[in-house]
C-alpha cells in the first residue's frame, strides 16, 4: 500500500467491477445510503473515491475520513455517503497483520488516511500470503476449515493442530479478534459470493456455500457484510459507472429479498 489522499486505484480490476472475491479479500463499490448495525468476520476498509466516508459505532460515535478501517467483529453502520469502495480483508493474511498494527488492541473504527491509496497488485499479494504474526497452529486450524465439512466439530479441528478446544478458542479471540466459528461462516459466504459472480442464482449460490436455503444465505450475508444476494446480483449486472443498483442500496433495503 502506498500513501496519499483519497484516490483509490487498481482494486476490483481497475474498478470496472462492482463486486468481486479474490484470495484473501473481497470488495464492492457503489453509493451508500445508510443502514443497520452489523459486524464482519474480516477487516473492513471503507474508501471514499471522492470526499469522505462516514461510519457510526455501536455507541453512535461517528468517524469520518477518506479512508476508514473497521476491525473484525466491531459493530458499526454505514452512513450516507457518495461512491465508496469497501474492501473486506480476511484476518489471517499478511495484509491483516498490517491492519492489526494500525488498529491497536480493542480499538473501534479508525481513520487511516495513509491507506487511502491502494495498489491492486500489492493488495492481492499481501492478502494471499499467510500471516507472519499469528500462531502457526491457529493458521493451520484456519486452513483446515477450508477443507473440512461443516459437520466436523471445532474439537476435532483443535485436536488436529495439537491444541485443546479451550486454547484454540482463546488464540482465535486474542489474535484474530473473533471465534473461528465466524470464520467458517465467512468461508461459506465467500463460496456463495463466488457462485453469484459466476452467474448462479441466489438459491444456487446458497447451496454452493452450504447454507440451508436462500433465506439463510440472505440472513447471514446481511448480518456479515450488510448486503443481500439480490443486491450483489444487481451490483454485478449494473453497468460500470452507473449509480443504479449500487451495493450500498441494500443498507436501506429491509425487505425479504434474496
Amino acid at each position: 500500500m502506498g500513501t496519499g489522499g483519497g484516490q483509490v486505484r487498481g482494486v476490483g480490476r481497475e474498478l470496472g467491477s462492482r463486486f468481486g472475491v479474490e484470495e484473501g479479500y473481497a470488495w464492492y463499490r457503489g453509493e451508500s445510503h445508510g443502514g443497520s448495525v452489523h459486524r464482519h468476520a474480516a477487516f473492513q476498509l471503507v474508501l471514499a473515491r471522492r470526499g469522505e466516508a462516514a461510519l457510526a459505532g455501536a455507541d453512535g460515535t461517528v468517524v469520518r475520513g477518506a479512508a476508514l478501517l473497521v476491525p473484525p467483529m466491531t459493530a458499526h453502520r454505514m452512513l450516507s455517503a457518495g461512491d465508496l469502495l469497501t474492501v473486506f480483508v480476511e484476518p489471517h493474511s499478511v495484509l491483516a497483520d498490517r491492519l492489526r498494527g494500525r488498529c491497536g488492541s480493542g480499538s473501534g473504527i479508525v481513520a487511516v488516511p495513509e491507506l487511502g491509496r491502494l495498489d491492486e497488485a500489492e493488495l492481492g499479494r499481501a492478502a494471499a500470503l499467510p500471516s507472519a504474526g499469528l500462531d502457526p497452529r491457529l493458521l493451520a486450524a484456519a486452513a483446515l476449515l477450508e477443507g473440512l465439512e461443516e459437520s466436523v466439530s471445532m474439537e476435532v479441528v483443535a485436536a488436529r493442530v495439537g491444541l485443546s478446544p479451550q486454547r484454540l478458542r482463546a488464540l482465535a479471540r486474542q489474535q484474530l479478534g473473533m471465534p473461528l466459528a465466524r470464520r467458517r461462516i465467512w468461508l461459506k459466504l465467500r463460496r456463495s459470493a463466488e457462485a453469484l459472480g459466476e452467474g448462479q442464482s441466489p438459491a444456487e449460490a446458497a447451496a454452493a456455500g452450504g447454507f440451508a436455503d436462500q433465506a439463510h444465505l440472505t440472513h447471514r450475508m446481511r448480518e456479515m457484510i450488510g448486503m443481500t444476494p439480490a443486491a450483489v446480483v444487481r451490483a454485478l449486472r449494473a453497468p460500470a459507472g452507473s449509480a443504479a443498483g449500487a451495493p450500498g442500496d441494500v443498507h436501506r433495503d429491509r425487505s425479504g429479498d434474496g
